[in-house]
């Protein structure tokens, strides 16, 4: 299952008729500036979104996954089915299992070799192409992570302090210190995103900041260091596609969360699922209605039944009418386990070939650091540091 060479590097593509507009601008109607700016990123995520059906091979694409646990529907509705999307539409794909950032938090990785394993096992049988996606870890390519001293010259203290995660991180320390690696977060991730060139990253609006610094570090090289090519700058600004996937929670009526024990896993059995499934939050009302607001618990469940089926949550709801909680719970059990039949059998099959799993690995591994070397060659010249 050899990993195709992806070639020459995409350019960097601006959305068609948009400017791009920074958290930092001011706004001239006086709306309020993180609307303002929320608005323009909507906007330019949609202009992006239209010329991806058209020119899908001017995208170069970056995503991925922290291996602390098993990936579950919420990773499947909100983020995998996309980039199965996304990848057959033709857009150049990398996918990072972002090993490193397992220990941000935490003082081990826990059982991260099978993790990590199971994560590439989920990628396969959802769709994932080796041949067209690189799969690669964090800790498997120097040059990407060499490229984090130059970065973390280029921002302040205080600005990694302003990121909303680094910011809700501290909130939640309980008295414990933060980690320097936890405060340099914002800029590992930028270094992943520009190691490969990547100009769209999919993202929610919640991770915009993310996206903003990843932007500021690629222009203030420019400015400080210089080019490799004095045609182009050695990283150009990547855009956000934002998510249109809407939010599932978990089965308690919480954020769906691996550490709340509130998920279905993509890799658990259909009866495991239905014993999840029916002990879901539901309310005393019989009557079935799609209501996020009023009824969140019901309406989750509706949500989930629909994204299986493929339908929309109110004709679902209408559907199970009177049935009830219990009615609900049946339609949403048979719903996501016919969904994720074929993706657990051929989860199965891959599973029990663990040497197939590591290949795809190294072939990945291999492909990155060949990118992940010409771009750390284009900042060693840039700032003159080839001896």
């Amino acid at each position: 299952m050899p990993v195709a060479h992806m070639g020459k590097l995409p350019a960097m593509r601006t959305a068609p008729n948009l400017e791009s507009l920074s958290v930092t601008d001011e706004a001239e109607d006086g709306a309020p500036e993180l609307d303002r700016s929320l608005a323009a990123s909507q906007q330019r995520s949609d202009a992006i979104e239209a010329d991806l059906a058209v020119h899908p091979h001017n995208y170069r694409l970056l995503t991925g996954d922290r291996p602390t646990g098993r990936l579950h529907i919420g990773h499947y509705f909100g983020s995998i089915a996309n980039r199965v999307r996304l990848q057959d539409l033709g857009v150049t794909s990398m996918l990072v299992i972002a090993d490193y950032q397992v220990i941000y938090d935490r003082d081990g990785v826990g059982a991260l070799q099978e993790n990590v394993l199971s994560a590439v096992a989920d990628y396969l049988a959802c769709g994932i192409d080796p041949a067209r996606t690189t799969i690669f870890t964090h800790s498997s390519v120097p040059a990407l992570n060499q490229l984090l001293l130059p970065f973390l010259s280029l921002v302040s203290e205080s600005e990694l302090h302003r990121n909303p995660t680094v910011k809700e991180e501290l909130e939640h320390t309980q008295g414990r210190a933060m980690s320097g690696l936890m405060l340099t977060f914002p800029v590992h991730q930028a270094a992943d995103i520009l190691f490969g060139k990547a100009n769209l990253v999919p993202v929610g609006k919640d991770q915009l900041p993310h996206i903003e610094v990843t932007r500021l570090i690629a222009r203030r090289f420019d400015e400080r260091y210089g080019r490799a090519d004095p045609a182009r700058p050695v990283f150009g600004a990547p855009d956000a596609l934002l998510s249109a996937a809407p939010v599932i929670l978990g089965l308690d009526g919480t954020k769906m969360s691996k550490s709340r024990h509130n998920t279905i896993e993509i890799g658990m059995g259909a009866d495991e699922t239905a014993k999840l499934i029916k002990k879901a939050k539901t309310d005393s009302e019989r009557h079935i209605s799609y209501d996020p607001q009023n009824r969140p618990e019901v309406s989750n469940l509706v949500l989930l039944t629909a994204l299986a089926r493929g339908e929309e949550p109110a004709a679902v709801a209408d559907e199970i009418g009177d049935g009830g909680g219990g009615g609900l719970k049946k339609a949403c059990t048979e719903a996501v386990n016919e969904m994720l039949a074929p993706i657990r059998q051929r989860r199965a099959e891959l599973v029990a070939d663990e040497g197939l799993l590591r290949q795809v690995l190294r072939e990945g591994n291999e492909r990155a650091n060949e990118v992940a070397d010409q771009t750390l060659l284009e900042v060693r010249t840039a700032m003159q540091m080839i001896y």
